[in-house]
């Protein structure tokens, strides 16, 4: 599922983050940038422990902001770590929808043309993936209209369920215009 919005374009896909061909990739991280499990574990178990001291240097962060840093081992360029949690590691609507603008915001910033991001919050900050679906979608659109750096936002979802709700929604979107 694709669709443009202004200069980019915004490609919902099923798959690993850790294997996109976009020059970054995006960690839902928590405020202080320590990487856990879920996704912040998968970039570090594959791009290496650098990934984690480097955004770790930067912290903390106020929840809803971003931090860029390289991306060791893996094949991408960088990798944008965005605050979606304190360390009570629960997401709330306001911390998506910010860390969603503040990620495209920052690779807009630092001229990054692509960038994947994954459904943020809904692993450990057990936020509910259609509501998640919803305020990413909705952010991505608002901030892109805005850009002129950016060709494409890639919402990279690990299972099924939650690819299927992100394509609704964008489905959605797009019908109403």
């Amino acid at each position: 599922m694709e669709v443009r919005v202004g200069k980019a374009r915004i490609k919902v896909v099923l798959g690993d983050i850790t294997e996109q061909d976009t020059e970054a990739i995006t960690n839902a991280a928590n405020d202080h940038l320590w990487m856990g499990t879920g996704v912040a574990g998968a970039i570090k178990s594959k791009g290496g422990e650098t990934i984690e001291l480097e955004a770790m240097k930067q912290g903390p962060i106020p929840i809803g902001s971003a931090v860029v840093t390289s991306a060791g081992k893996l094949p991408q360029r960088y990798v944008v770590h965005a605050a979606v949690m304190g360390q009570r590691l629960e997401a709330t609507e306001d911390s998506i929808r910010d860390a969603t603008r503040s990620t495209i915001l920052l690779c807009e910033e630092k001229r990054i043309s692509s960038v994947s991001l994954p459904a943020f919050g809904t692993g450990v900050g057990r936020f509910p993936a259609a509501r998640c679906a919803e305020i990413m979608v909705d952010a991505c659109i608002d901030t892109l209209l805005n850009t002129k750096n950016i060709s494409e936002v890639r919402l990279v979802l690990f299972d099924k369920p939650t690819y299927d709700k992100f394509v609704s929604t964008l489905e959605s979107r797009f019908k109403r215009r």
